[in-house]
This record gives structure tokens, sequence and C-alpha cells, in this order.
């Protein structure tokens, strides 16, 4: 098992279709791709380099180096051009020695760390037009390192999640369907390329024969006018892209994307307004929501376009609310809901999210595996199962908000300030308290023009919730702090307010 594999069956079974860019003619396909990855493999063999570092935004670099990568048996390690240029050098330094492809913007934030080789991303492309095409040799060993991912780092210094080609190649099998794709079909991938899902686009649109679409910085417009221009299928976004495409379209009346089927989205919490909206402005569109982690190789579960109809059209409030479920898991993954000793919890329960299968690696680098004896991963997502089996994610363990010894998830607080149609988007998060050892803030972002009393929003929650939790203060902002992927920074949150005034309402 190796990612190769995956190229080597799609430039032989559609070697002329497109598998990168424009539909206009200048895109490069299945077999171009293949070959430049094997002169890619071929450069990377030729250096002393152990791993291959890509520090740039997505262009047709990106699949030639991680193709070149798993040809040439050396791990890809995407990384995050959005951090500082210490701290580039500091991964940098983690994973020499290596080759870096990168931007000439970002190169000379890799130049200077010892063992480590810089190339600028049109050099490589160069390297890779032109010579001899090496053996089809790669290992097939499915235990070798495919991609290190490092993880944010918003709770301590960031790690590199182990893939393995196993666990890729196992997601992918388990996934997708060979040759699903028709030749009219393209994917527009907007997320970065140091993200699991950024990587699980590529291979999986490569194996299904899909043309992918690449759209290197996201904005509303440019997703908007790429996607109709481009004539696009499929596209996977985060719920903050989703809701500034939702807001896009609504200053375009008139203006729809005709062409797309299929819109997946995931990353961070949907709030239920936005994917409402949403579904009512693309309502020939299937949506799917995607949860995984990095450490699972992707995704866990999925909620379903019939599951977001059905719960959409539905009066029943138990249906309605699975829009903000993560779905059901996978038919190759076992998911469980443990307590802290690690014991199953009942239906509705919320607890430690578990996942088992074989595209799991819960491995670190230079740290070891977090799976358990018997293969389980402890997630530190907190969440719950219903009755029916779909997964409610309510946000990481470590933001759970402990009030007077009781244990309150963010998410369900959130769930329900969401709810109220004056407000857009909203996080609950814990302050220290001398009383309670934590007290519950709400902060929200209201729909524009809206002005909400405080007491409001109060007995707002407590109608949906216990008054246990039921918020102590009410925090209006313009807008919520959240990552280029769609995760809410609520250590960010928390920083701003620990200078702010918090009135009780």
């Amino acid at each position: 098992m190796n990612l190769m594999m995956l190229l080597e069956m799609a430039s032989s079974a559609f070697g002329d279709r497109v598998a990168i860019g424009s539909k206009d003619g200048s895109g490069v396909s299945y077999t171009t791709l293949y070959e430049n990855s094997g002169r890619a493999a071929q450069f990377f063999r030729n250096s002393s380099a152990e791993k291959i570092a890509f520090l740039d935004t997505s262009s047709i670099a990106l699949p030639t180096a991680l193709f070149g990568s798993a040809w040439a048996g050396l791990p890809f390690v995407p990384l995050n051009y959005r951090l500082t240029g210490e701290e580039i050098r500091e991964l940098g330094s983690e994973i020499a020695p290596a080759i870096g492809v990168a931007n000439i913007s970002m190169k000379d934030a890799l130049e200077g760390v010892p063992e480590f080789e810089a190339i600028e991303r049109e050099d490589f492309l160069l390297q890779t037009r032109n010579g001899e095409l090496p053996d089809a040799d790669w290992g097939m060993d499915p235990d070798e390192i495919a991609i290190l991912l490092f993880t944010s780092g918003t709770t301590g210094a960031p790690k590199a999640a182990v893939l393995r080609h196993s666990h890729l190649v196992s997601y992918i099998l388990g996934s997708v369907e060979f040759m699903g794709a028709g030749d009219e079909e393209a994917t527009l991938v907007s997320v970065p390329p140091y993200h699991v899902a950024g990587m699980a686009a590529l291979c999986s649109s490569v194996y299904a024969g899909r043309r992918i679409v690449q759209l290197p910085n996201f904005d509303a417009a440019s997703w908007v006018d790429t996607a109709i221009k481009e004539s696009v299928t499929h596209a996977m976004v985060v719920p903050t892209m989703l809701s500034r495409i939702v807001d896009e379209l609504e200053k375009r009346p008139g203006v729809s994307i005709d062409s797309l089927r299929s819109l997946s989205y995931g990353g961070g919490k949907m709030p239920r307004p936005v994917i409402e909206k949403a579904l009512h402005l693309f309502p020939n569109t299937n949506f799917v929501n995607a949860y995984g982690l990095t450490e699972t190789s992707s995704t866990i579960s999925v909620l379903g376009p019939e599951d977001h109809r059905n719960a959409l059209e539905s009066q029943e409030e138990p249906i309605r609310r699975r829009l903000s479920s993560a779905g059901k898991p996978l038919p190759n993954l076992e998911v469980s809901i443990r307590d802290e000793e690690g014991k199953v919890l009942e239906a509705g329960t919320s607890g430690e999210i578990w996942v088992r299968g074989e595209q799991v690696s819960g491995e670190y680098l230079g740290h070891g595996t977090k799976l358990t004896d018997d293969g389980w991963f402890p997630t530190n997502d907190g969440g719950f199962l219903d009755e029916e089996g779909y997964l409610f994610v309510e946000g990481r363990i470590d933001d759970i908000i402990i009030r007077g010894g009781e244990n309150i998830s963010p998410g369900e607080i959130e769930e329900a300030l969401l709810a109220h149609p004056e407000i857009r988007d909203a996080a609950a998060i814990g302050m220290p308290d001398t009383q309670w050892g934590e007290i519950i803030v709400a902060v929200i972002v209201l729909s524009d023009g809206s002005d909400i009393p405080v007491d409001e929003v109060k007995v707002f929650v407590k109608d949906q919730l216990r008054s246990s939790r039921t918020p102590d203060h009410v925090v209006t902002m313009d807008e919520l702090p959240y990552n280029e992927t769609g995760k809410l920074l609520r250590r960010v949150l928390r920083e701003n307010l620990s200078g702010f005034s918090i009135n009780e309402g």
C-alpha cells in the first residue's frame, strides 16, 4: 500500500483526463502528473533529504511533491505558511535533514536551518519537467510514513501527527469509488495544504478521477467566481468559509452556482442558521458534514444529503437538531463515548469520543502512540451519540466549563444561543471566578441591525437548558476569532476578554 498506487491507477485508467487546473486546456493531465511526480522522486532521491517539506499555498507543485515523496519513499511534511519565521524555522529544524519546496516569498524562512535545503517552487517544477522517468519502484510497505502533519499547537507546542500509507489508503479505499467521477466533474479545493482535509481532497479526487481546481487563498467572492467559471461540481469548505459564501450570495441576487452538486463542510462547529440558509440558497446541492481529525486520516463520521433535507423539512426538534450533528460513523470505523475512566456511556450521555479503525493513526513523531492496547483512540473531543447513532460533537474536552463542580459543555450553550434568529455566531467559555470556580460567559455576534437585551439572551438560553447552564455574562462582539481552518480560538477569546470589563446583565 502506497499513495503512489492511487496516482498510478488514475494514470493508467484515464491518463488524458485533466487532473489539476482549469478546463480551458491549461490543466495538467493525470499522465503528466504521474511523470512529473516520478522526476520529483528522482530529484528527492539524489539529495540527502530524509523528509520533504512544503511551504506554499496550493499549486501544481503540491500534488507533484506529495506523490513524488511517496514514490521516493520519504515522508511529506506540509508546513503552515501563516506561522512566524521563527516558528517555521523551529519546525524545519525538527524535520531536518530535509528539502523544502517553498514559495519565493517564503523561502527565506527556511534558509539558515541546518541540513535543510530550500528550493523555490518554480525551480522545483523545472526539475520535474525534463529528464528520464525512473522505474516504478516505490515501496509497498504499509507502515512507511506517508505524511507528517503538525497540529495547530493551540494548547501547546505543535506535534507532528504520523499518517502512514496504510492509514491514508485505507481511508481512500473505504470512502471513495475508483473512477467514480465523470470527466465533467471538478472539485474546488480551498483548504490549505497543511490541513488534513487538503491532503484528503487531493488523494480522494485523484482516485475518483475528478479534476482539481485550486484556490490558493480563500475569499468568498473569488470562491463564487471560480466555482461558476470552472463549472465546479464538488467542493469542501470549513464553516467560516460557508458563512462568508452565504453572505456573498445574498449580496448577489440572481447569481447561482448551478453546476454545484455536492458541498461538504467540516473542521469546526457549523451554526445551524448558516446551514439552514445554505440549504435554501443551494436547493439542488447535496450537503455533507464530515467530522474528522488529523490523527484519523480525515473523516470519522458523515451527515449525508438525505439527512440534511430530512432535518430541514422536519417539524420534530430531535430530527431537526441533527443539522447540528456530525452524522453517523463511516462503516469501517467504530465510535464510542467514554467517561474519564474509559467506560462506555449510554446513548444521549456526553463524554469523550473514542474511535477505532484501520485509518486511525493516533501517533505523533517522537511522542509515541495514544492508541489503547485494543486499538482505540481517545480524541479529546467531547460529544454524544443519540438513540439512532448520530454523533454530536460538543468541542474539546479541555474546553469544558466547570461551574460549581458541574461539568458543562460549551457546545450545548452555543447550540441554544444559535437558535435565536438574531444571533449569527456564538461561543461559550469559562472564566475564572472565586465563588464558582468558573462562570459562563457567552460571546455573541448579532445579525446586522439587531440589538438584543442581555436579559433576553439569558432567558432564551434558560428556556432551553437548565438554569445552571444560563450564561452569567453576555458580551457582544463584531466577530469571533477563528483560524483559517475554521477552529474557534477559545484561547484568543479568553485573552481578549481578560482585559475586557464584563458587565453583568
